[in-house]
């Protein structure tokens, strides 16, 4: 999720944990606690990691739940030491401490990317796929119980604003897990239809909501994509198949830079040649023909097979106000029958 996401949510259930006359120290301590794990792009950066290592170990040890616990221990442990909030209350803290940690790679794994919560355990990074990485209306009722306890310092109220903000993104967050159900559902009865109930498929909602939602299913010859809006629908779902260059794909499959990307991405990629190049796009995040991360991986030899290349990152068209329009349509039309 977003940095302001998870600033105010740490601060929130930190601030849940601690005595009241703690409070606004936990709120801004679990503020700066809930934003750590995404600092890790800073190490990658300083020791000039390519992209596949800066992409795919992003989420990575920083997110991991056994090495936060960890970590949350140590700094408990230290501050017992030097600061007098801690000493005054030391359970209270800890668990003030682990959770603004420990949610944080939690929420994460609602979005799409991945989150590697047992790392060093070698699966695949966990995707829940439920919600977008900025949600606000998840993020808005977290902000204002934030700014209420701030002001409401010791106060009872300021309890009250926190638990009510907790409370109401947490139901927030079970919705979409039934909203991405009801989707999972429709795409179960189009693709049992078309024989392909067992082929790979991912669920994800579009930017900003978790009303109109998309749907990638994989294929020998490609995949295919559909969309899902819980307020227009009501006829079995619709796919439009695409397809992807799966043969050269898999050629170069062994490949460490290629198996990491197909690792992380759960194999949701598609390859297609562009000027004599094979690009890869990670098919979880975007839309066709618009995607937020592609990889040129290798090229055409004289001989016609493909070369293995350093992976590099490949810019693409990208037009947000385009998507949003096209999205708020879609949410209030169904699509004309195919």
């Amino acid at each position: 999720m977003d940095s302001l996401t998870q600033v105010v949510l740490g601060g929130c259930v930190a601030a849940a944990a601690v005595p009241p006359a703690h409070r606004r120290k936990a709120l801004l301590a679990g503020a700066v606690l809930g934003t750590l794990p995404d600092l890790d792009g800073i190490p990658l950066a300083l020791i000039g990691a390519d992209v596949v290592t800066a992409v795919t170990w992003h989420r990575g040890p920083s997110h991991s739940l056994p090495v936060l616990a960890l970590f949350g221990w140590l700094v408990w442990a230290l501050l017992r030491r030097m600061w007098t909030p801690v000493r005054e209350a030391p359970r209270p803290w800890l668990w003030a401490i682990w959770l603004a940690l420990l949610t944080h790679p939690l929420l994460d794994a609602f979005t799409v990317y991945g989150t590697q919560l047992g790392w060093p355990w070698p699966s695949p990074p966990v995707m829940w796929a439920s919600v977008f990485i900025i949600d606000p209306a998840y993020t808005l009722p977290l902000l204002l119980a934030f700014i209420g306890a701030l002001i409401a310092g010791p106060r009872p109220r300021g309890a009250r604003l926190v638990a009510g903000g907790l409370l109401l993104s947490s139901l927030y967050l079970g919705w979409t897990l039934a909203a991405k159900a009801l989707v999972d559902r429709a795409a179960d009865e189009a693709l049992a239809a078309r024989g392909l109930s067992s082929a790979p498929r991912l669920s994800v909602p579009l930017p900003l909501n978790t009303l109109v939602w998309r749907v990638v299913v994989m294929t020998p010859e490609g995949y295919l994509e559909g969309e899902r809006s819980l307020v227009a629908d009501r006829g079995p779902m619709q796919f439009q198949s695409y397809a992807s260059e799966s043969a050269a794909l898999q050629a170069l499959a062994a490949q460490p830079a290629v198996a990491r990307l197909m690792w992380f991405t759960h194999g949701f990629m598609k390859a297609e040649v562009r000027g004599g190049a094979l690009i890869v796009s990670d098919l979880r995040m975007g839309s066709e023909p618009d995607y937020s991360f592609r990889y040129r991986i290798a090229e055409r030899a004289a001989d016609g097979r493909w070369q293995p290349v350093a992976v590099t990152a490949v810019n693409g068209p990208r037009n947000a106000g385009a998507q949003l329009r096209r999205m708020w349509h879609r949410l209030w039309h169904e699509p004309a029958a195919r």
